[in-house]
């Protein structure tokens, strides 16, 4: 009777301690999902910019939802690491013209990329914007963040975009070999 007591107290230890080890689990897995889907905040939204060398041409601009972002990317195959430079401005002016572009928006960024827009040998375009319009091809209804974009055109090399945002948010840029991507925050904390 002794051993069967004792066999049955081991067993509801065991069980006690098997129950403990998994709700320890699961609140771990919990909890690095929570770790996971915090975004980041300090990206800041002061001027970034980012030298290359040589300037090939813009050939498509696409934009992605993320949980924590909203993001717009600049496609130049060819281009290597590509030369770009994105700040807040309080009105957009196309460059070299200074001719006022309206953009909707809390905010506006105004990026310049190192590319072309237009291929000068050739004498056809690589992208088909059309300064002052919106960008061909971008759909941006239902984002968090992003609220506009302008096609500012191409003057030396450099392509001129904006995007009007909802506010003034934090923005990182990524300068990859054929592209540049500029993500805004949906806030400024996670």
């Amino acid at each position: 009777m002794r051993g069967i007591r004792a066999a049955m107290a081991a067993l509801a230890l065991a069980g006690a301690m098997l129950g403990t080890a998994a709700s320890t689990a699961g609140a771990a897995s919990a909890e690095g999902s929570r770790a996971a889907a915090a975004c980041p905040t300090g990206w800041g939204s002061g001027a970034k910019g980012g030298a290359a060398t040589g300037a090939d041409h813009l050939v498509d601009v696409r934009t992605g939802q993320h949980e924590c972002y909203d993001r717009i990317v600049f496609d130049v195959p060819g281009g290597g690491q590509v030369d770009y430079n994105v700040q807040y401005v309080d009105r957009f002016y196309a460059d070299p013209s200074g001719q006022y572009i309206p953009v909707a928006g809390g905010a506006i960024l105004d990026i310049r990329v190192g590319a072309w827009s237009f291929d000068l040998e050739a004498g056809v375009p690589t992208y088909p914007g059309k300064v002052g319009k919106p960008l061909p091809g971008v759909n941006i209804s239902g984002y968090s963040t992003l609220r506009d974009t302008r096609f500012g055109g191409t003057f030396e090399g450099q392509t001129q975009v904006a995007l009007g945002v909802r506010a003034r948010l934090p923005f990182r840029v990524l300068q990859l070999d054929d592209r540049v991507v500029v993500d805004v925050a949906h806030s400024w904390t996670s």
